[in-house]
């Protein structure tokens, strides 16, 4: 039986208008920053004429937008998920020529964005998309949506530890940091392995808590954003989210579920 999905608009009034920068990163081309340089070299036309205001205010499905003489059409939505190895920066450059996750990503892609960040030092599940407000949603501090990180510290964890980390702890900064969760995975004579659950992300939150503490971190792999679970996939590799994984994500995210046509699968 086939199951009709619609993947269009909202009921109820027309688009927003929106800017002009803004419309060229929901469209799929490029980044919101991107498309502000694009417009200041004068590539960019709106209904035939160059705009070099990157809040120029576009309706979207009904002005044409050019670039380089090029009109620009939607992309499909793409979703990626990555097993971030460790060393490598979360950008698109990098002025000291270091390897950017980019490196590892399918040639001919069309322009995808990391959702969030990972440090240098860090590793493990890091989603990609050219979903620009999917991705706000994800990283948004009131969407509170839970990601989990197995963490190696060179010391021994106690519940006294474990206590302190749910209380909360003041970084050097004096900003108050706490963990939603965190529980023992293993430990050895001089390190321990934990398993801890955040449900914000704010700028290496985890590293400063335990620099507050004196304690190092060794490793730090992001195993699991939501529902969605790092998995098998080998350091350095990406793959496409399923169907049912961008749905999860979005019902964990409390969020009204609207498939992308490349999403969408018939029975």
């Amino acid at each position: 039986m086939k199951r009709e999905i619609r993947t269009g608009p909202a009921r109820g009034g027309s688009p927003k208008k929106v800017g002009l920068a803004r419309a060229l990163s929901k469209l799929g081309y490029c980044s919101r920053s991107r498309a502000a340089e694009l417009i200041a070299e004068g590539r960019v036309k709106w209904n035939g004429t160059v705009r070099r205001d990157p809040q120029t205010p576009v309706h979207l499905g009904k002005d044409r937008i050019e670039i380089d003489g090029q009109r620009v059409a939607r992309s499909s939505k793409i979703y990626l998920a990555l097993n971030k190895p460790r060393g490598i920066v979360t950008t698109a450059a990098d002025e000291k020529g270091r390897d950017t996750v980019y490196s590892f990503l399918p040639e001919n892609l069309p322009w995808v964005a990391p959702v969030g960040r990972l440090d240098k030092a860090s590793e493990g599940l890091l989603l990609l998309t050219n979903d620009s407000e999917w991705a706000a949603r994800i990283t948004a501090p009131d969407t509170h949506l839970d990601k989990t990180y197995h963490v190696q510290i060179n010391a021994i964890s106690d519940e006294k530890l474990l206590q302190a980390l749910r209380t909360g702890i003041r970084s050097s900064e004096a900003e108050f940091l706490r963990v939603k969760t965190i529980s023992i995975l293993r430990y050895g004579e001089r390190n321990s392995w934990l398993e801890i659950v955040l449900d914000e992300g704010k700028n290496r939150h985890l590293r400063r808590m335990f620099e507050a503490l004196e304690i190092e971190v060794l490793r730090l792999v992001r195993v699991r954003i939501g529902p969605l679970l790092l998995g098998d996939l080998p350091k350095g590799a990406t793959r496409s989210l399923e169907l049912e994984e961008k749905l999860a994500l979005d019902r964990a995210m409390r969020v009204p579920i609207q498939l992308p046509a490349s999403l969408v699968r018939t029975h």
